[in-house]
This record gives C-alpha cells, structure tokens and sequence, in this order.
C-alpha cells in the first residue's frame, strides 16, 4: 500500500502533465517484499494457493534474528515455528501466526517447509531438529504432513534416507512419478532424489544430482524446460533437464551480485519459484549485515527480509533475473 501512495504522490509531483502514472505502475513489488514482524528472520519460503480462503499463503522458516546469542552460538536459528503470512494478491502479504504443526512427529526446530498441493490434500515436508542447539552438529530429518485445509496439519511419515542430516525438500510430480530433491549433509552436501507413487513410499536414488555442495533445492517447470535452483552461498546454481533425470549446470549463477536497494544488497539464498500466468517469479531471502542498522548492532545482520523478482529465459536459454527492476508480483488463482 506504501508503495502505490508512493507511485500517486511522484504523479502529482510531476506538474499536472499527468494525474496519475499509468495503472501498472501502482502494483510494482515492495522492497522487501515480506517481513516477519516478531523476530524479523523470514528465510526459506514455500508459496501455494489457498483454494478454500482464494488467497495465498506463504510458510516460511521463522527465525529468531532478534535474540542476541554469544559469537558462534547459533541457536537463534533454532527453536523456530513455521511462520504463515497471507495475500489476497501475491503483492501485499500479512502475518497470520505460525504453523499448527503437531509436536508428537516433529520437534522444536521446524526448517524450510515445502508445500504441495495434490488431489484435493495439501502435504508439507519439513525439515525437523528435534531441539534448539547451540551449534550445526544436531541430527536432521524430513516429516510428512498433510491437511485438508492448510491449517490443521497431521503426521504422515519420517521419511528413510539412510542419513541422519536430510535437510530441505523439494517436489515434483511428472507422469505420475513423484520426485523429492533433499541435501544429505553426510554425503558432502549433496542434493539426491527420491521417487515415489503415491508421496509415501519413497525409493532413494543412489548418486547425487550434481557434484557441488548445495542446499535450498526448488524444482520447477518453465518455458519448455525443468529447472532446479538451489543455493550455494554465494548465489544460487541453475540446473536444466528435459527429463528430470540428466541435468545439464547453467554458466553462471543467479543473485549472486548484490542489488542496489537497501534491503536488497546482499547474496540471494534459499530460493521458492511460483509459475502463475506464463510468468516464473522467484522469492528468495536477504540477510541484512549491510543495512545501515548493522554498523552499531553487530547482530543485526541475522535478520532476512523475503525479496521477490521475475525469472526470464535470455536468447542462450538460460535463467536471468534482473533483482533491481520493478516487478509486478500479482499472482491469479490457478485454474
């Protein structure tokens, strides 16, 4: 709402050629996008269209960027819920609470949830730390849930992976074989895959996607082609596939240069990718160590703000994504 009163008041600035910029203009994405108003630590979103409320409802990792732990104490990224934010448009988001996720299969760190819409039933994978640690060291898995309605969630399975450090999942479903992306930490950080019939029985698949280290997988269809962006610290890595099996690494990586917008200067990570109307946008977070707050607050910089900015095909028929030019992030029901 700030931004389009902002776009009316430079209209009328300008001197009376024009009484209002032209209607697109008004719906130009705010930077940020989304904040989480309790802790301000939103990372690691997951988009998925409410059919019974007509909005959107985005679930995200709710870190806890405020609390000030010693150096090296990291467990302001633990103890965290799955926040839940809603728009009536994909532009204007509001925070509506955390997640009411069962604590009898999960545990009091909940990460990267990854919502999936199918046959009438919505599922979530999440990534659970059964506890709130100080260091990386604790064990990780991925839960299984599902819900009529996106609000009352029930315990499916904990997911076999043969690993006790599965993080961040992924799914895709393609002639009736579904496919789950996840990083094995005990397998160098590498991003694997599962395959399943039916989302419960799943069949690991035993060589990584690609040799390079990487969390934060979204797997996507787009322009004629499968895409997998993932995160790998400094930008995030493309990968192309016309099979979902042989993946074929972009040159360069996306993000990686930092925008020129105050909450938009630094490195993109851990992506979400919402198709809606022949259009890929692309919702990533940032963490804040070079806004100006941070140069008397050295903790300030845990804190991330969600970002969004649209995904195009260049003539090579690689992703580009150009993080500093307005976008209109409207999203429409899918039909």
């Amino acid at each position: 709402m700030k931004t389009r009163l902002s776009l009316a008041l430079l209209s009328l600035s300008l001197g009376g050629c024009a009484a209002l910029l032209p209607a697109e203009a008004s719906y130009i994405a705010p930077k940020p996008l989304y904040r989480d108003p309790v802790y301000d630590g939103a990372a690691d979103v997951s988009i998925i269209y409410d059919r019974a409320a007509k909005d959107w409802k985005m679930f995200y990792t709710n870190r806890r960027a405020t609390l000030k732990t010693p150096d090296g104490d990291v467990s302001w990224v633990h103890g965290t819920p799955i926040g839940v934010a809603t728009s009536k448009d994909g532009e204007n988001w509001a925070y509506q609470g955390t997640a009411d996720i069962p604590l009898s299969c999960t545990g009091e760190t909940l990460w990267a949830p990854e919502v999936y819409a199918d046959k009438g039933t919505y599922h979530m994978w999440l990534t659970v730390v059964p506890g709130v640690f100080k260091d990386w060291k604790a064990g990780r898995f991925i839960v299984h849930l599902t819900s009529p309605d996106l609000k009352n969630w029930t315990c499916g399975e904990r997911l076999d992976l043969g690993t006790d450090r599965a993080i961040d999942a992924s799914v895709l479903q393609k002639d009736g074989l579904y496919r789950l992306w996840y990083k094995d930490e005990r397998r160098g950080s590498r991003l694997f895959v599962l395959e399943s019939r039916d989302l419960t029985s799943w069949v690991r698949q035993p060589d990584p996607v690609i040799d390079v280290n990487a969390e934060g997988p979204k797997v996507f269809q787009f322009g004629g082609h499968y895409w997998l962006i993932a995160d790998v610290w400094k930008g995030l890595i493309v990968l192309r596939s016309e099979d979902l099996k042989i993946w074929t690494p972009q040159p360069n990586r996306l993000l990686e240069q930092p925008g020129t917008q105050a909450t938009d200067n630094d490195k993109g990570q851990h992506p979400d990718v919402v198709v809606n109307n022949g259009r890929a946008l692309i919702y990533y977070f940032v963490h804040q160590y070079k806004a100006q707050e941070a140069a008397s607050d050295p903790k300030y910089g845990q804190r991330t703000v969600i970002q969004v900015a649209e995904l195009k095909i260049g003539p090579d028929g690689w992703l580009t994504v150009d993080r500093n030019a307005p976008v209109d992030a409207r999203l429409t029901p899918p039909k």
